[in-house]
């Protein structure tokens, strides 16, 4: 059963950073292209960024553009995601999903998820 864990959430301050790690297993992890959402109670799940399976090409919703960075590594089979000067509007459960084609911002087209780990930026 594949399995995508994340790790790295927690409090911060606004103005401060996180790095979010999302660890797959019994998947071609260097074969999917990864993408980042996040999803705050009573709201839709949001895209937030997406890298393509060799990491050449990488997409970010104009909230985070400039903040956020998204980046992996096949050969520890993770995807990261940097978040620098973060905003209380940021604070959300941050989930890593998986696609085998190319990246795409909508959520339903994504074959596996994570369980999430949660980001809150206190102002």
């Amino acid at each position: 059963q594949v399995q995508l864990v994340e790790s790295g959430g927690g409090l911060v301050q606004a103005g401060g950073s996180l790095r979010l790690s999302c660890a797959a297993s019994r998947i071609a992890f260097s074969t999917y292209a990864m993408g980042w959402f996040r999803q705050v109670p009573g709201k839709e799940r949001e895209f937030v960024a997406g890298i393509s399976w060799s990491g050449g090409n990488t997409y970010y919703a104009d909230s985070v553009k400039g903040r956020f960075t998204i980046s992996r590594d096949n050969a520890k089979r993770t995807v990261y995601l940097q978040m620098n000067s973060l905003k209380p509007e940021d604070t959300a459960i941050y989930s890593c999903a998986a696609r085998k084609m190319t990246i795409t911002t909508t959520a339903v087209r994504y074959d596996y998820w994570g369980q999430g780990t949660q980001v809150t930026v206190s102002s």
